[in-house]
């Protein structure tokens, strides 16, 4: 041994401080397991603390323990896991099949009992494969966002919600209604979808989306489910999942079900009118083209597809093929007075444009108007149920408001 290794070895002989002693670094994220015995630990207080396990109780946090414990009871391989930890013989007895042959990725995938591929690999682990860094933004020609359904971490605060609607339909005190029109989406709303409860808990800002050529107003919903998920979807795609399904409902007040039956329903007594109309143009005139949210709202006697057959020769629409957006069947609706107020209403967004026909006459078309769709419907249904004279159009902000 030359000198040099010498004074090495007592250097590393004589460290009374232990600073030249390296500990491994330790992560403070909880691994998979970690967070299993946490969550188990959990019941286990209850069960120290009230001499007996948690019970499906209107008490929230019971409530929770309860559904908890009765999930891991339903998987041999947690129920395993907990095995050494189980000091109240919570999770009885339970068996451990052999393991599946794995031939597929997903075999893989729907074998993992544990949690290990989580939704969220991020927050199981901060080095997982899963968790993409340092790569480009998405192509602009690809979607924004696509909303998909993930866990709620604040689904404490909105449980109660959803097991007061169950008390209070139990009661008679909420009734359910069929969903009819994408109106009744609103803020605060409780649907049953496919089976289970969905809260509309915020509605965000409108903003205009394009769907091929076409361009419609929508906006992203904070929805939250029964099953502890929560999606933001966007306000149509919600309405197409609810029309999309034949059993779903709308949880209203008891007291308020005659007033939605006399929105949406049709009794024996109505006589049918005709249709309120909303259209697109098709011209290529550029002073027409390059106008933005420019529709046609109109009434007809007739089927929408009759009434349009000749447009190309009507000054009425501006000399040119139109594409129908909506239309609504009405019933005792008198049409001049539709005309007088929805002309009434939209006065400041109204087209300003002359048309000359195929005899060169002039013709100033007073049906069209620069106005949002959304806004156009809610204007439409406003003036159906009669509440519209209770508002007012702010132009600029191209918004419906109260009076």
């Amino acid at each position: 041994m030359n000198q040099f290794e010498k004074d090495l070895e007592d250097i590393l002989k004589n460290d009374p401080l232990g600073l030249l002693v390296v500990k491994p670094k330790q992560s403070n994220s909880m691994t998979t397991d970690q967070r299993l015995v946490a969550s188990f630990e959990e019941i286990n207080a209850f069960v120290r603390e009230h001499g007996r396990e948690p019970e499906k109780s209107t008490d929230i946090n019971e409530r929770r323990l309860f559904s908890r414990l009765k999930g891991l009871r339903e998987s041999a391989q947690r129920a395993f896991a907990l095995k050494e930890h189980d000091e109240h013989d919570l999770l009885g007895d339970f068996a451990i099949s052999d393991p599946a042959a794995i031939e597929t990725i997903d075999d893989v995938l729907g074998g993992d009992a544990l949690g290990l591929l989580g939704d969220n690999p991020e927050e199981d682990d901060p080095e997982s494969i899963f968790v993409l860094k340092h790569v480009s933004k998405p192509s602009p020609n690809k979607p924004d966002h696509v909303a998909r359904r993930k866990a709620c971490k604040e689904f404490d605060q909105f449980e109660p919600l959803f097991i007061e609607q169950h008390v209070l339909m139990k009661s008679g005190m909420r009734v359910t209604v069929p969903f009819k029109s994408e109106d009744q989406i609103r803020k605060g709303s409780f649907f049953v979808l496919n089976g289970q409860l969905a809260y509309v808990a915020n509605i965000g800002k409108w903003e205009k989306r394009s769907t091929g050529k076409r361009h419609r107003h929508d906006a992203r919903l904070y929805c939250v489910f029964e099953n502890g998920t929560e999606s933001n979807l966007l306000r149509h795609s919600l309405a197409k999942a609810l029309w999309g399904d034949s059993s779903c409902r709308q949880i209203i007040d008891a007291h308020q079900r005659q007033m939605f039956d006399e929105r949406y329903e049709v009794n024996n007594e109505d006589e049918p009118t005709g249709y309120i109309y909303v259209l697109r143009s098709l011209s290529e005139d550029p002073r027409i083209r390059e106008i933005e949210d420019l529709f046609k709202i109109g009434f007809s006697r007739q089927p929408v597809l009759e009434r349009i057959k000749n447009a190309a020769s009507d000054p009425t629409f501006l000399m040119a093929d139109v594409a129908p957006v909506t239309h609504f069947e009405t019933y005792n609706l008198n049409p001049q007075q539709f005309e007088k107020l929805i002309h009434r209403f939209f006065a400041k967004a109204c087209l300003n444009l002359d048309i000359i026909d195929e005899n060169g006459k002039r013709f100033t078309p007073r049906e069209w108007f620069v106005v949002p769709l959304p806004v156009i419907e809610q204007a439409i249904k406003l003036l159906i149920s009669g509440d519209i004279v209770n508002y007012l159009y702010h132009h600029p902000s191209q918004e419906i408001r109260k009076k």
